[in-house]
């Protein structure tokens, strides 16, 4: 069964610079899709990023773009969010999840219309606060 496990959270100031890692227990199959998402206090759950396993395919929240780069090692099983020019707005609980329900193969793969709610396998979550 797969399981991921958030880290590499922290906190940095305003411009500074995180790398979060999400390790998957089993295997991330190039059918699925992973994405980031994050949490902020008193705010509903968003994408911040996705990326199609086979594919590499990549889409990002408008709010990021520029700023974040969605990856993945298929030989180490870890999806990874690198930010850049972290803003007070990025405070939040950082989620990775896998959407195994995605039966795409191909370089054109995609995830960008899929919702959150096919995402099934979520990690534990791992805190990024951006100070001013």
């Amino acid at each position: 069964q797969l399981q991921l496990v958030e880290s590499g959270g922290g906190s940095v100031q305003a411009g500074g610079s995180l790398r979060l890692s999400c390790a998957a227990s089993g295997a991330m199959y190039s059918s699925y899709c992973m994405g980031w998402f994050r949490q902020a206090p008193g705010k509903e759950r968003e994408g911040v990023a996705s990326i199609h396993i086979g594919s590499g395919n990549t889409g990002y929240a408008d709010s990021v773009k520029g700023r974040f780069t969605i990856s993945r090692d298929n030989a180490k099983n870890t999806l990874y969010l690198q930010m850049t020019g972290l803003k007070p707005e990025d405070t939040a609980m950082y989620y990775c999840a896998a959407d195994r329900d995605y039966w795409c193969t191909g370089r054109y793969c995609s995830c960008a219309s899929r919702s959150q709610d096919e995402y099934n396998v979520w990690g534990q979550g791992t805190q990024v606060t951006v100070s001013s």
